[in-house]
């Protein structure tokens, strides 16, 4: 018994450690230097994520970036298969708990990517990807937010920010969970997010803060009527 126990100890160690991995991938990082010659983190507001890549290379690689960085949640999350949680009693328990920690790991990488020394991107969408491994309604619901302030505003960082806050009354208040710690995780995204943005948050006080080009064509179509 003892034996199993210290294996499933190991187990959890090394998943820990290859979601981390995982959410280190710099993706804005490499496909900047692959494709274009230059550190995307030199560029634009000087982070490695899909919203300064949207602003600095442009819509095509910018969602490119965003889908990857939102997979790596997924995959990173969805490592607890290798767990056999159903052995557990309260193996559903276990089984959420896990994601949460295997998530936030891969969160971390990103926002800390040993492939890229340490200097990644804010993890939103990392963060989505592993809200859609853990429960899809939410994500879903989370995602309609995003999209709806996005085309409305333009602003990525305004869009991220009222998600966040979104995806914490979904949990909390709306679906009403009963996990602690997912309730817990939903409070902490929100506060992360926020914490993550206060640059934008500031700039977008100020008037300063830049919009998405992924919009534009709602811009237009607001001319044509005009």
């Amino acid at each position: 018994m003892e034996t199993i126990k210290n294996l499933k100890k190991y187990m959890e160690a090394i998943l820990v450690i290859v979601s981390y991995l995982i959410g280190s991938i710099p993706t804005a990082v490499w496909i900047s230097k692959k494709k274009f010659g230059i550190d995307i983190r030199e560029y634009g507001s000087g982070n490695a994520g899909a919203t300064n890549t949207f602003r600095v290379l442009g819509k095509q690689w910018g969602i490119i970036v965003l889908l990857i960085d939102l997979i790596k949640g997924v995959i990173a999350t969805s490592l607890y298969v290798f767990m056999p949680f159903y052995l557990s009693p309260d193996h559903e328990i276990a089984r959420v708990n896990f994601m949460i920690i295997l998530g936030l790991t891969a969160v971390l990488g990103h926002v800390f990517p040993i492939w890229a020394n340490f200097k990644g991107g804010k993890g939103v969408a990392t963060l989505f990807g592993m809200a859609i491994a853990i429960q899809p309604l939410v994500a879903i619901c989370c995602v309609g937010v995003f999209i709806v302030f996005l085309y409305m505003t333009r602003f990525v960082s305004l869009s991220s920010i009222l998600a966040s806050i979104s995806f914490m009354l979904f949990v909390v208040f709306i679906f009403d969970e009963k996990e602690f710690l997912y309730r817990a995780f939903a409070i902490f995204v929100c506060v992360l997010i926020c914490f993550t943005h206060q640059k934008n948050i500031v700039k977008l006080l100020q008037g300063k803060e830049s919009k998405a080009g992924i919009m534009k064509f709602r811009d237009e179509v607001k001319k044509n009527k005009k």
